[in-house]
């Protein structure tokens, strides 16, 4: 590209919650001037959206018949991510226990997913710079043409005592079952589940700080970036 400008770079971030998958997307975003996609949002977007409009969470065939009536609107700075559901602002409530314990069984249902992979498939396509998106499915099935693919880990014990900090005074055993729990549900679903693209890179962050991840990240894509 003319004046030596990176050309823009397509970045998919999967694995489980709690290992530092945001906040290392976030940063990386920021760092490389690329704009940033929290996926997770927009299904808890949806959820929210069936709770608070009294949606038979328990009812596939409910949630399906309503999931193109939400407008989600995901504002893709890294800065300041925003997210809107039919012009409110949800990024709180969207945050709540209610929605957590609900987001696996609404995002499961195949219209759902159908739905918001499209909403995510538009948002890198028009990401000029470049996009940093991160999910449980963005490798293998939102975008299985990124440019550069990293699947995080870290072990449950870890992932746990982050979340329980994120969260507050949360019981760390409590909150390991309930991700062991998510993890099962979101690996196990029919449609697109959390899964490592073969393709993928596997950062363990069990023994990292965020920072080194965030080091890690922005290291591969370069070397991506490199390789063209």
């Amino acid at each position: 590209m003319e004046n030596g400008a990176a050309q823009p770079v397509i970045v998919a971030i999967d694995g489980p919650s709690g290992t530092g998958k945001s906040s290392t997307s976030k940063a990386v975003a920021a760092r490389l001037g690329l704009s940033y996609l929290d996926t997770g949002a927009q299904y808890r977007a949806i959820t929210w959206w069936m709770v608070t409009n009294g949606i038979d969470i328990e009812d596939p065939t409910a949630i399906a018949a309503v999931a193109g009536k939400p407008e989600i609107v995901s504002g893709t700075d890294p800065a300041d991510p925003t997210i809107t559901v039919d012009g409110v602002d949800v990024a709180g409530p969207i945050r709540t226990q209610e929605v957590t314990s609900k987001v696996s069984a609404v995002s499961a249902v195949p219209e759902v997913r159908s739905r918001i992979t499209e909403l995510q498939r538009a948002l890198a396509a028009s990401a000029g710079q470049g996009i940093v998106v991160e999910g449980r499915d963005i490798g293998t099935t939102v975008l299985p043409d990124a440019d550069l693919k990293i699947f995080l880990t870290a072990s449950p014990e870890a992932r746990a005592a982050r979340r329980s900090g994120e969260l507050k005074g949360a019981d760390v055993r409590s909150t390991r079952e309930a991700l062991i729990k998510r993890d099962a549900a979101d690996s196990s679903r029919k449609t697109s589940p959390l899964a490592k693209a073969d393709d993928a890179v596997e950062v363990d962050t069990t023994e990292l700080t965020l920072v080194q991840v965030i080091e890690r990240v922005v290291a591969l894509v370069g070397e991506k970036r490199a390789e063209r």
